[in-house]
């Protein structure tokens, strides 16, 4: 099918593609304006604080409808579209208000359950997603957001303000503008928060300013990306690489009310320590001590008795540092004995991410307490700093070959389009394993938008397409004409390539139903209710649900013109090459590396 199919409610004179963003407003001082009462929250976020500004609406017609859910209930939302950004890129959005908006001070693990579970039950539909949230608890949100959501494949960024959007000096419009076009460029699969120009993990951040712009800090983690003049920077190498073949999923509680915190104090008596040990129900404990994890022992022992007493009885007692920078270590003899009492060494955990972590790890079904201590000492989401031993070795026998005649990024990428074209899964494996450069390997694009996993969906080794999602490689990421992997794989009649991207959380989008082989096409009233299992009908040769869509040949003999007309990409006719991306100059796929510049 060639050419761009237009469908009701299309602008056709935008030449940028769209990404699509749900803001999820849970409340806090970004929506707040002034009352008799004081500050209170303001419903109608999108048409009384987004529509008048042009840099949230380029005022393009028809208005368009795009569809979320909230609770089971389809909603028809209104929806914005920013202008083109840096990237070439148009983010449409529509806002799913919390009735009622919540106080971030007053938030609890149901408010993080809902946040979840929205964004779960989103997932298929949107590109990335932004949360309104207050900063008074935001950092506990980010954290607690990390843990329940496990292999995450698309962005998550929580965001507020110090003050209000309606407030002459404010903050509000960077954070959100900001958060928004990161949400809609870029495939950073990780919960993140976005403060101040700066993109952090959101599991490492602490609130550190009751009234700076620079309310929010990573004092042990150095921040996913910065918004320059220039455009985003991101520190690709520490973004998080999927390093599993799994679907994404949310674990809907956290078990909040069994666990507490405890700051310790010079003087403090064991007695207290014990009557908050002896709480009803306690299971979980975090202990904030000085410096390096130290605590005061207590006239003989005392105090360690009592901390090793609840050891005994099954409570979790994790030792994180009342110091902002910095780590627990058993340096220090005070240290030494808390971990001989069996407290489990918090390492470079903010407050935050313990006490969420902790949460997390007691609300899973029959765990016990050798398991959970032993999780809370390693980084399940990024969240701290595991310690370990360094060492050196020379890469295996099989890379040098490769690396003598690699001689820049581009010629590394065409010697791995190669190698994914011929099969050659024992190639792939070494030129992706190893430093940052290899694995950087798996995220860069060729002219077409198309990644190595593009090119593994057609290619003929399912170890091939396997290997690299184990090192990292994105379903979501997209090439010049808007395809995904998956759309690919089903295009070829890649059975097994199908299936192993349907593991790793891969699903079709409407954007297949709407576009024909072009970029995405907005409708009036647009619905993405597109199973992970249906084969979307009417694109290429064939169509249908079920089984494939369309034959090999085509797409087969377009793949095999291999790297000379763009690494192991489609340079045939029809279909298949413009599935490939090459049958339109102007759409770009999702950012997923190069620190930031366009890709292809």
């Amino acid at each position: 099918m060639g050419g761009t199919l237009l469908m009701e409610g299309t602008n056709p004179d935008s030449r940028y593609p769209e990404s699509r963003v749900l803001i999820i407003m849970t409340g806090g001082t970004i929506c707040m304006q002034p009352s008799a009462d004081g500050l209170v929250p303001m419903t109608g976020f999108l048409e009384n604080a987004m529509a008048p500004r042009p840099s949230f609406n380029d005022n393009s017609t028809p208005p368009v409808k795009i569809h979320a859910y909230k609770n089971g209930v389809k909603l028809a939302l209104d929806s914005l579209r920013t202008p083109p950004s840096a990237y070439s890129r148009h983010i449409r959005y529509g806002i799913l208000e919390f009735h009622p908006l919540l106080d971030s001070s007053s938030i609890s693990s149901m408010g993080w359950t809902e946040i979840a579970m929205t964004i779960k039950e989103n997932y298929h539909i949107f590109d990335g997603f932004v949360v309104l949230h207050g900063t008074d608890s935001l950092a506990y949100t980010a954290s607690a957001l990390s843990f329940m959501m496990a292999d995450l494949g698309k962005p998550v960024i929580l965001t507020g303000s110090q003050a209000s959007i309606f407030a002459l000096q404010s903050d509000a419009v960077d954070n959100l503008l900001g958060s928004l076009i990161i949400a809609g460029t870029f495939v950073i699969p990780e919960v993140c928060l976005f403060f101040h120009h700066t993109l952090f993990r959101g599991n490492r951040t602490t609130k550190v300013s009751a009234s700076s712009f620079e309310a929010f800090d990573s004092p042990n983690c150095a921040p996913l990306a910065k918004v320059t003049s220039l455009g985003v920077d991101v520190n690709w190498a520490l973004v998080r690489r999927p390093t599993t073949i799994a679907s994404f999923r949310v674990t809907k509680y956290l078990d909040t009310a069994h666990v507490a915190c405890l700051r310790i104090f010079p003087g403090i008596k064991p007695e207290m320590v014990d009557s908050v040990l002896r709480a009803p129900n306690l299971r979980g404990l975090i202990l904030e001590t000085f410096g390096m994890g130290n605590a005061p022992g207590g006239v003989d022992g005392s105090l360690t008795k009592v901390i090793r007493d609840a050891v005994e009885r099954g409570v979790v007692i994790v030792n994180v540092s009342q110091c902002t920078n910095g780590f627990v270590s058993p340096l220090y003899a005070p240290a030494t004995a808390l971990g001989r009492a069996g407290v489990v060494f918090g390492h470079d955990l903010t407050t935050e991410a313990a006490l969420t972590k902790l949460s997390y790890l007691l609300a899973l079904p029959d765990w016990q307490y050798s398991e959970v201590t032993a999780k809370m000492s390693q980084s399940l989401r990024g969240e701290m700093t595991e310690m370990s031993l360094t060492s050196f070795s020379h890469p295996a026998g099989s890379i040098d070959s490769v690396v003598d005649r690699l001689t820049s990024a581009e010629t590394a990428f065409t010697a791995l389009g190669y190698a994914i074209r011929n099969g050659e899964q024992r190639t792939v494996h070494a030129m992706t394993e190893g430093d940052e450069f290899h694995h950087q390997l798996v995220k860069r694009a060729d002219y077409a938008g198309n990644t190595a996993l593009h090119l593994a969906a057609v290619g003929p080794e399912p170890l091939v397409l396997r290997d690299l999602l184990t090192r990292g490689a994105s379903v979501h990421a997209r090439n010049r004409a808007g395809n995904t992997p998956l759309y690919l794989a089903e295009k070829m009649g890649n059975a097994e390539c199908v299936r192993l991207l349907k593991e790793a959380g891969a699903h079709l989008w409407l954007d297949n139903d709407l576009k024909g082989e072009g970029s995405r096409v907005p409708s009036r009233e647009v619905s993405r209710d597109v199973s992970p299992d249906r084969v979307v009908p009417g694109e290429g040769s064939g169509g249908g649900s079920g089984g494939s869509v369309g034959g090999r040949g085509e797409a087969a003999a377009a793949a095999a013109e291999g790297p000379e007309k763009g690494v192991g990409t489609a340079a045939g006719d029809g279909a298949a090459a413009e599935g490939m991306g090459l049958g339109s100059a102007e759409p770009r796929p999702l950012l997923t590396g190069d620190t930031g510049k366009i890709v292809g």
